[in-house]
């Protein structure tokens, strides 16, 4: 079965597999690399990796007109009640929750994750996700470079999701160090020239990784795909 992987542009991201369609950051609205509008996204779960108004994005919307399950931590997924949405899935760092898509796992990102309005948005994530014929995806979303990386690398990795925008994640030397770590199949840069400050040359990483590591990195513009 088929698992394909849409970039909406900055980290706004598409997963469809086994049926199940996985909306992951959907920031769209006010997004202006967006390549949908968040009327047009369907979806049955919807993952939200920190609380930062460019990852809550369109989520609140998305959920209560598609019924799309949100699931992230446990903070973030009581603040998505409290604005409506029916169904929500709360995990923590560490904790894996086998989903009708596929095994989830929450990984470590050091950022930061208070919510739009102020709320606690408790502690951001990455997404290890084990589809269901055991494809391995790693979501990195915002984070630094941190050495655990080589940890979530020993689970054999398909396919890497990394930002590579600088100033407030991970820039490309940094994720090219994470590449190493990572040691996936195939890599992905998103979150950057969505704004002039994280604006970057995706093709020359892109090329780095190649030179220096035995992944395919895979430079996707906004709205086309990758499959697996």
């Amino acid at each position: 079965m088929t698992t394909t992987l849409t970039w909406y542009g900055h980290a706004a991201l598409g997963l469809e597999t086994h049926g199940y369609k996985v909306a992951i950051d959907p920031f769209l609205s006010g997004n202006p690399s967006a390549s949908i509008a968040p009327e047009a996204l369907e979806a049955d779960f919807i993952l939200v990796s920190h609380g930062h108004s460019d990852h809550i994005g369109d989520s609140v919307e998305i959920a209560k007109r598609t019924g799309a399950m949100v699931v992230s931590n446990f903070e973030i997924a009581g603040w998505f009640n409290d604005k409506g949405v029916a169904k929500t899935h709360g995990q923590q760092h560490g904790g894996g929750f086998t989903h009708p898509f596929g095994h989830l796992k929450l990984t470590l990102a050091f950022h930061g994750s208070a919510l739009p309005d102020g709320s606690n948005g408790g502690n951001p994530c990455g997404f290890l996700i084990t589809t269901n014929d055991g494809k391995k995806l790693y979501f990195a979303q915002d984070t630094a470079l941190f050495s655990d990386m080589k940890l979530i690398g020993e689970a054999g990795l398909d396919l890497a999701v990394l930002p590579i925008g600088d100033n407030f994640t991970m820039g490309p030397d940094d994720a090219l160090q994470a590449v190493k770590f990572l040691q996936p199949k195939a890599v992905i840069p998103i979150h950057y020239n969505t704004w002039e400050l994280i604006a970057q040359d995706a093709d020359a990483w892109a090329q780095r990784v190649m030179q220096e590591t035995a992944a395919k990195a895979v430079v996707l513009k906004p709205g086309e795909s990758y499959s697996l």
